[in-house]
């Protein structure tokens, strides 16, 4: 019996924080960096302290919006890789996965690229949140992502980890930038920047094997 009451309330307690991650999109979407735990405690229909209870503060907030909506992306991004076309096309098609994830919710990456003080609360713990802290570690863990999957699908020789590793991070530094840059300026369509972007992966790419027994890339 112990042990039945302790799953019901771990999935209570799962779907509750769900709820209120969900609660957060909502709010992101629609105020973006400037988000406050005052706003998605409201949006929830709970009060402050309680937000606080479930995620610690912003940053825990943050932190778990981060991992929902990395995870979705890592899964997009895997499925464009595995698309079946050329390794040039799943190669274009995979930065422009990511450009059009961006695309499609832009305040949802400012709130996880850019994220803001809040102003509009007056207690110290929302005060000086720390932008590089916080964002740098979902782009580490984009690069750590691609590069497994770089190392399983090509081969790359000797240090063929060690340089996978560089490659992934490389590859998601200049989506990042180069993303980052685009959705604030729009210099040009979609398209024609993930096609240029592919054009300046190609070389090497486009001379290294699939390794034995993978999908490819």
């Amino acid at each position: 019996m112990g042990t039945t009451q302790q799953a019901d309330q771990h999935r209570s307690a799962h779907q509750r924080r769900r709820q209120l991650l969900e609660a957060a999109d909502r709010v992101v979407l629609r105020d973006g960096p400037k988000a406050s735990m005052n706003a998605i405690a409201a949006e929830a229909g709970i009060t402050k302290p309680i937000l606080y209870r479930h995620f610690g503060d912003k940053g825990g907030l943050y932190r778990a919006l981060a991992k929902r909506h990395t995870d979705a992306l890592l899964s997009a991004l895997k499925a464009a890789l595995d698309a079946p076309a050329d390794r040039r096309a799943r190669v274009e098609a995979t930065l422009d996965t990511y450009l059009a994830a961006i695309e499609a919710r832009p305040q949802v990456y400012r709130f996880l690229m850019h994220p803001a003080d809040d102003t509009a609360d007056a207690q110290l713990p929302e005060q000086g949140f720390d932008v590089g802290r916080h964002s740098a570690p979902l782009l580490r863990r984009l690069g750590e992502e691609l590069a497994i999957v770089i190392e399983e699908r090509v081969d790359l020789g000797p240090d063929s980890a060690q340089l996978a590793r560089v490659w992934g991070h490389g590859i998601v530094g200049m989506m990042h930038a180069a993303g980052d840059w685009w959705l604030g300026e729009r210099p040009c369509s979609r398209a024609q920047l993930a096609s240029s972007l592919a054009d300046l992966l190609w070389g090497r790419l486009s001379s290294v094997d699939d390794r034995a027994g993978s999908p490819g890339l």
